[in-house]
């Protein structure tokens, strides 16, 4: 089945309202597609050049950033974050809670590196994910977009576990603290110029962007306007979730790491740092499995359950071949609007699969990127 009827009849089936999805291989664009609307209101058509809210496919980027930071010299992998970060230099641990529900902490066992920032062990967690996150919080939540958002008691020891949070978003202030740029800055000076990503950036844009959508619970589609960034009263740039940007962009930035760290004659990182964020760095961790606190805003999930994933210096890795077509040792992530992409070294493509809806991990957007996959490599 070719990937444009593939795609058609996924997204028919599922009901949701549009698409864009793009394949590449080291050389350039392979093939790419717009489906559906981009704006149901408005009948407006779904574009190759839409834009997305790209959610947690910002921590890629926000990764790269780190590690060229490291090259330089600036920043260290194993040195402690809280040199440059008061705000991690003294970590504590949830231990449980007291008769009157009030948290019970401990001193962290040792220091936040940026490695365990990079690997997602550092024991931050995500008020979405983890339960007792959210209950250390109390009854009064920080504002998303808020410093206070970032500033959460750890739920293991650093280094101890595998647990999904807002380490790139520390990272993000640790690439300003050492860099002395806005993270904007630095991104458009150091990673979106050089790869000629003209369309991305944290500012959400007035035109040409998707429309968010929420499922009902009788499972229709309504229009649900949402900035996952926080919007122009963020206190800080997130790094873990605040570009939008298109796909033709972000496909560029996937070849640059298929390449081995360059495109079209810019360097963006060595290959072997390259080498080491297409490596398992956290051993026998599972890496990928999410809970959730907030099924309208993500489902729970467990990435290829029949193996156990690894995580390397900024994505998810999967250690055996996925029935859907993609190689071992392939990377992978996601954002929460159900923007998904992978990169396959062993076949030499990356892909992508972008759609702006909520929640997270649905059923239907997981049966769309199956469908999407099998149709890559049967191609």
């Amino acid at each position: 089945m070719s990937l444009d009827r593939a795609l058609a009849e996924a997204l028919d089936a599922a009901g949701i309202p549009g698409a864009v999805a793009m394949v590449a291989d080291r050389d350039g664009l392979i093939w790419q597609g717009a489906f559906g609307l981009q704006d149901p209101a408005t009948a407006a058509p779904m574009t190759t050049d839409t834009l997305f809210q790209l959610a947690s496919m910002s921590k890629a980027v926000t990764s790269v950033a780190a590690l060229q930071l490291v090259e330089s010299g600036i920043l260290a992998l194993d040195a402690p974050v809280g040199d440059f970060l008061p705000g991690l230099a003294e970590p504590q641990v949830i231990t449980g809670f007291d008769d009157a529900g009030r948290v019970l902490l401990r001193p962290a066992t040792r220091p936040i590196t940026l490695r365990h920032l990079l690997t997602h062990t550092s024991g931050l967690g995500y008020d979405f994910v983890q339960a007792s996150q959210q209950r250390a919080r109390g009854d009064l939540p920080p504002i998303p977009g808020s410093l206070a958002s970032l500033h959460t008691p750890l739920q293991f020891d650093p280094g101890d576990g595998w647990g999904y949070g807002v380490s790139t978003d520390w990272i993000g202030l640790l690439v300003e603290a050492a860099s002395g740029q806005r993270l904007d800055d630095y991104f458009a000076d150091h990673i979106f110029a050089p790869l000629g990503m003209t369309q991305t950036g944290f500012e959400l844009p007035t035109e040409g962007l998707a429309a968010m959508h929420a499922h009902t619970p009788d499972g229709g589609m309504v229009a649900y306007p949402i900035s996952i960034g926080g919007g122009r009263n963020a206190e800080f740039l997130s790094g873990g979730g605040g570009l939008s940007g298109s796909g033709g962009d972000y496909l560029r930035f996937l070849r640059m790491l298929l390449n081995g760290g360059s495109l079209e004659g810019a360097v963006i990182l060595q290959p072997e740092t390259v080498a080491e964020m297409f490596r398992n760095q956290i051993g026998a961790l599972r890496a990928g499995g999410m809970t959730t606190t907030m099924p309208a805003l993500s489902h729970a999930v467990s990435w290829f359950p029949d193996m156990t994933p690894g995580w390397s210096l900024g994505f998810m890795i999967n250690p055996e071949a996925h029935g859907d077509g993609r190689s071992a040792g392939s990377l992978s992530w996601a954002g929460i609007a159900n923007t998904y992409y992978w990169i396959d070294p062993a076949k030499g493509i990356a892909a992508l699969l972008l759609m702006q809806f909520l929640p997270f991990a649905d059923p239907g957007a997981l049966a769309i990127l199956s469908a999407f996959e099998r149709a890559v490599y049967a191609s």
